[in-house]
């Protein structure tokens, strides 16, 4: 399990975004805060690994909460949800270790894949055994920040290309892009051509599996 604390000044919108986070596996709430001192309490008795963390609280800015943290040997990981749209905010964030900035008002369907990114970047970060600086390298752009989104080929979309990722990277082993299509709902080779691109962009591996007879069947993994 991953467990949260939900920090924000509205209790009716913490309930909102308690109700969200519930809905992702493998993501648990196990408190909230109103206040920035509430915050820094409950991380020291609650011991989350995530903390969603608003920046307008009644009592200090958001990123204040943060250097405190780590002054009282806090690790958990934090992300902003606000509806601060200051750039100096966003940079502040950045410096900071941020994970990610989701702007309010948002849908479920915008924190999930957050989360999901997030949970599948902490397992990489926990699992990573690093043998040269090819593993570095893959640490460093998979953990923090979500690195800025390739530019697709044209006629790709983007939410084609996420469902995709979603698909292949919450599989364990590999799939061919026929078992990838029935998997997300989407044709084969609507499927093989997302596949092959993000292969394209080393987001992906292919291993080849002989047959008796006839061509070998291309399956991907997601690249950890």
């Amino acid at each position: 399990m991953i467990d949260v604390l939900i920090v924000d000044d509205d209790f009716m919108v913490a309930g909102v975004h308690q109700n969200f986070v519930e809905r992702v596996d493998p993501f648990r709430v196990v408190g909230t805060a109103n206040t920035g001192e509430q915050a820094i309490t409950a991380v020291g008795e609650l011991l989350p690994d995530l903390v969603l963390l608003d920046l307008y609280l009644p009592d200090m800015f958001g990123l204040d909460v943060i250097p405190r943290l780590r002054t009282a040997g806090h690790d958990c990981d934090v992300m902003v949800i606000s509806a601060s749209r200051e750039v100096e905010a966003v940079r502040r964030s950045v410096r900071q270790g941020v994970v990610n900035y989701l702007l309010k008002p948002f849908e479920f369907d915008d924190l999930r894949p957050r989360l999901e990114r997030y949970a599948a970047q902490r397992n990489s970060l926990l699992t990573t055994v690093v043998r040269g600086q090819a593993d570095v390298d893959r640490v460093l752009t998979g953990a923090g920040w979500p690195a800025p989104t390739i530019a697709l080929p044209k006629g790709m979309s983007v939410e084609t290309a996420e469902l995709i990722e979603r698909t292949l990277g919450g599989t364990d082993g590999t799939l061919s892009a026929a078992e990838c299509a029935a998997l997300a709902g989407i044709s084969r080779v609507s499927a093989r051509r997302y596949l092959e691109h993000f292969h394209d962009t080393g987001r992906a591996e292919v291993a080849l599996r002989y047959g008796v007879a006839g061509r070998p069947e291309r399956r991907y993994g997601w690249r950890a």
